[in-house]
């Protein structure tokens, strides 16, 4: 079965950017590429080199780094469809809106409804900017999502992680309570509800700034761990209480 699709990119990037001048007089700052004895290296003299031993490389040229591409296969070629709650989102990268071609109405409309029945979500291959990508594609708000995956190599596992044992294990009381901190915090995930404070500060002291205002800078707060982890929950769960009433 193949569906026509377009591919539209699913995010708008808001990040907050700064450029590099120099402090003396405003103007923008150039990189410029030296060897290890500080001279300057024209950019057609920079080769490419991957590092097989500390300090060994090994020389590509750009044609020699190509013969690794794939050839430009413009299908996304679906070979399993895997329940949704089996995949970790650690695996989900960066998303695409897919929508019909003209005359692939029906097709697209019925691979989105399939999917949506089953509750699975169809995991393949399709080559992006010259490279092979995992991708999958899943139903979503009425439309086909496509997410680039991360490789299970990529991923680090919890269990190597050197994390340190506690001093006691939780008690059944502290266990409880803190369940029930968690259940009185419960509600329904709606994204609108988070939004990127760090951007809306940086953008309110850039205002400031260009005001002529002067940027006065927060005093940092001293946080004390709690020596009495059930006092700690009790307090915690008081606050909220008295917070939604």
């Amino acid at each position: 079965m193949t569906v026509p699709v377009k591919v539209f990119g699913a995010l708008e990037d808001k990040s907050i950017r700064f450029r590099e001048l120099h402090a003396e007089d405003g103007s923008e700052i150039a990189h410029v590429l030296v060897d290890d004895d500080g001279k300057e290296v024209p950019r057609e003299r920079v080769a490419k080199g991957f590092e097989v031993a500390p300090g060994e490389y090994v020389v590509l040229t750009n044609d020699e780094i190509k013969a690794a591409d794939q050839p430009a296969r413009k299908a996304v070629e679906l070979e399993d469809f895997v329940p949704a709650d089996d995949i970790d989102p650690v695996y989900y990268d960066k998303p695409y809106h897919l929508a019909p071609q003209k005359g692939a109405e029906e097709a697209y409309a019925l691979l989105a409804a399939a999917l949506e029945k089953t509750g699975r979500v169809g995991i393949g291959r399709v080559v992006l900017r010259a490279r092979e990508q995992l991708v999958s594609v899943r139903p979503v708000d009425g439309v086909l999502r496509m997410q680039v995956m991360r490789y299970a190599d990529q991923i680090v596992p919890g269990d190597e992680m050197d994390v340190p044992e506690p001093s006691k294990k939780p008690g059944k009381k502290e266990i409880e309570m803190a369940a029930t901190l968690i259940d009185t915090l419960a509600a329904d995930l709606d994204p609108t509800r988070y939004e990127d404070t760090y951007r809306e500060r940086v953008l309110e002291v850039v205002k400031q700034k260009e005001q002529g205002k002067e940027i006065e800078l927060p005093e940092p707060e001293e946080r004390e761990e709690p020596d009495d982890l059930m006092a700690a929950l009790e307090a915690s769960l008081k606050a909220t209480k008295k917070g939604k009433s």
